[in-house]
């Protein structure tokens, strides 16, 4: 068991790292733009390409997590390290083709989370194997915001790159551990998406995981422009948002553990909508630091746990394709975070207006919140006779 929580460790540092390298430039926009003499725009797609490229990737990368595991986690690791490697040198070109194969790379690691649990552990682990992985995650972007404000671009970007290559040498050295064979359920890519869609709850986890995505998405995206009319400066926001991730980091390790142990998953998730439903409500009426101080906190503790929890249902409902559930998603997450980060960036100009939108978007998840008993009996029994990792 001690091998197979060091694959689980090893995998969540590569998880990390590949959020850390995702927000490089994004806390330090005007200085990179300055460094690499190109527009603030240009610098935010060295961000921006990363969920277009999760859209993109989520659904095959999560058939081939379901057929071939660990070379495709290593594959997506290993990449990542050259993409870090790649962007040592010299211009924008170089800065952007490093990032465009990093943001390849992520889902090929970050939609792993789920299989990684589903193969290597007991039912009863998997949940604390999930939260564990998903948090780590969130330590990342904390991570980023770190160093990006304490160390210049030129050793920030070396230090990714060796951090990049020490996870996947390490990821390597873990994945020595074999998973548990499985029985896929026909031969053929098409098979498993079909396996996967053919389960209500996959499918109501498609339909509900945009909400969390897109608006913790929308909020850090938007929360510098749309708090400023009120006074709220750049520092304050950055601190708001870091005091937010952080709580997710914590809450996404605890949270789901403890919904699954005791039955709680749906008031888990109705409560995380329901706050930041009452977080942009409250920043719509009383914009301020305060304010947003305790909104962000809620939105932190209590929305971002829905996404191992969601990451787990998909998993218990479909344990054989749990690569090809999970990319289905984070398909719909990351869209969903398209969507609605889009949708509020059209009333940038009207504070009020932008968070009552999110807000009645964020409300329109709570009739999707599968009942208590279908959360609690969707586990799928069958396993081990193939395996193709």
């Amino acid at each position: 068991m001690r091998r197979v929580w060091g694959v689980v460790a090893a995998f969540s540092l590569v998880g990390a790292v590949t959020q850390l390298v995702w927000l490089t430039y994004a806390p330090i926009t005007d200085a990179a733009a300055d460094h690499y003499g190109v527009s603030t725009a240009a610098i935010g797609w060295l961000a921006n390409i990363f969920p277009l490229w999760y859209v993109l990737l989520a659904v095959p990368v999560g058939i081939a997590l379901d057929r071939w595991l660990r070379a495709t986690v290593l594959v997506g690791a290993v990449i990542m390290a050259i993409g870090c490697l790649v962007r040592l040198g010299d211009g924008f070109d170089m800065a952007f083709a490093g990032q465009t194969l990093t943001a390849i790379a992520q889902p090929l690691v970050v939609t792993a989370i789920t299989p990684i649990a589903a193969r290597y552990l007991p039912d009863a682990e998997r949940a604390k194997a999930i939260a564990l992985a998903t948090a780590s995650t969130f330590a990342g972007m904390i991570a980023a915001f770190v160093l990006a404000t304490t160390v210049d671009l030129g050793p920030l970007l070396r230090i990714e790159a060796g951090v990049a290559v020490l996870a996947a040498g390490v990821l390597a050295l873990a994945f020595r551990a074999e998973p548990a064979p499985v029985e896929l359920p026909r031969p053929g890519a098409l098979a498993d998406f079909r396996a996967a869609w053919s389960s209500p709850v996959v499918r109501r986890m498609c339909w509900l995981v945009p909400v969390p995505f897109g608006t913790f998405t929308a909020l850090t995206t938007w929360a510098e422009p749309l708090l400023s009319p009120a006074g709220v400066t750049a520092d304050q926001t950055g601190l708001m948002l870091m005091g937010n991730v952080v709580a997710g980091v914590v809450a996404c390790a605890v949270l789901p553990v403890w919904a699954a142990r005791h039955g709680r998953r749906r008031l888990t998730l109705v409560v995380g909508v329901a706050a930041a439903v009452l977080a942009c409500v409250a920043l719509a009426v009383f914009p301020s630091f305060p304010v947003g101080v305790v909104g962000l906190l809620a939105v932190g503790a209590l929305l971002l746990p829905s996404l191992p929890i969601v990451l787990e249902l998909s998993e218990r409902a479909a344990p054989l394709v749990a690569g090809s559930a999970a990319g289905l998603v984070w398909l719909a997450g990351q869209s969903g975070a398209l969507v609605v980060t889009g949708v509020t960036g059209l009333w940038l100009d009207e504070p009020a207006v932008a968070f009552v939108v999110l807000a009645v978007i964020t409300a329109a998840a709570l009739p999707l919140i599968p009942r208590r008993a279908i959360l609690d009996g969707n586990a799928v029994a069958g396993h081990q006779v193939v395996n193709r990792a």
